[in-house]
């Protein structure tokens, strides 16, 4: 028996305290998105594209439109945000630096309100990392800045046959070290920007272009306190190569990346707000 008060398991519910909170951290965050350039958009929570975005489409809560075609409740927001400021508002608008504050949902019940940034046409990830470290600082919370390139789990997949992606996705670090290679097993322990060097000097020259980008990234992003996971493999469908997260503990507070739709590379984060608040709350 479900009773009058009850919520579905995975739903959010602000009130008092959290919903204050939940306005102030909203309210920190578009001050300074404004500030730094970037125009507010909200999509429809109904989308046709959300297969475009999300691995597991199981994951996706499906219905019919009116003329019985499928669509899902909204799952990721960046890509539609792209697609709809390409597609739909191109002849509207030229401007390329956009943020959203709105919920997703992933079957069967679960709902996680974020905050998004996408900057259209740019490839430099520390251009929007930045930013949200800048609100971190401004609310006070001190994140760990976890750094990470898709594109080398994808090239050691190529290289060694006894590797996929799931290894990456579960972090198999037994398998890793099994194959008995210098480079590659120095390559699971990496951790610091100052490490990098000592392994471009024995890497394969793929493997030396994507580490130099993450070091790169290092050396442009006003974090200290950052940590590098080159076998971390993101479950998002379009993050093509440098990515980041945001941790505090065992929760992730945010995600981002560069990313490319169509012929169009991008980079982007989300910020999760259900995270911060119960964070802020305590």
């Amino acid at each position: 028996m479900i009773l009058e008060h009850e919520i579905p398991s995975g739903s959010r519910l602000y009130f008092g305290n959290s919903a204050k909170i939940k306005r102030e951290i909203e309210k920190v965050a578009s001050d300074i998105l404004y500030a730094k350039g970037f125009e507010e958009i909200v999509t429809p929570i109904f989308s046709y594209h959300q297969h475009k975005s999300i691995a597991n489409e199981k994951e996706l809560i499906k219905v019919n439109d009116e003329k019985n075609n499928s669509i899902s409740l909204r799952a990721d927001s960046t890509i539609d945000v792209v697609r709809i400021i390409e597609k739909r508002l191109g002849r509207n608008t030229e401007h390329k630096k956009w943020f959203y504050i709105q919920s997703v949902f992933r079957y069967p019940t679960d709902e996680q309100y974020q905050i998004g940034v996408e900057f259209m046409g740019e490839s430099k990830l520390s251009s929007v990392l930045n930013i949200a470290i800048d609100i971190f600082d401004k609310l006070e919370v001190k994140p760990l800045i976890q750094i990470s390139n898709m594109m080398i789990p994808k090239l050691l997949v190529e290289m060694f046959d006894e590797l996929t992606l799931d290894d990456f996705r579960h972090v198999n670090i037994e398998k890793f070290i099994n194959l008995k290679v210098e480079w590659l097993e120095k390559l699971v322990y990496l951790q610091h920007a100052q490490q990098i060097d000592e392994l471009l000097e024995i890497v394969p020259v793929e493997i030396k272009i994507e580490l130099e980008k993450m070091k790169n990234l290092c050396g442009d992003i006003t974090c200290q306190n950052s940590v590098l996971a080159p076998m971390y493999y993101a479950k998002m469908l379009y993050y093509d190569e440098l990515f980041f997260r945001s941790i505090l503990g065992n929760e992730v507070f945010a995600r981002g990346g560069r990313y490319k739709n169509s012929e169009l590379s991008s980079v982007g984060f989300a910020i999760y707000t259900d995270v911060l608040i119960e964070t802020k709350a305590k």
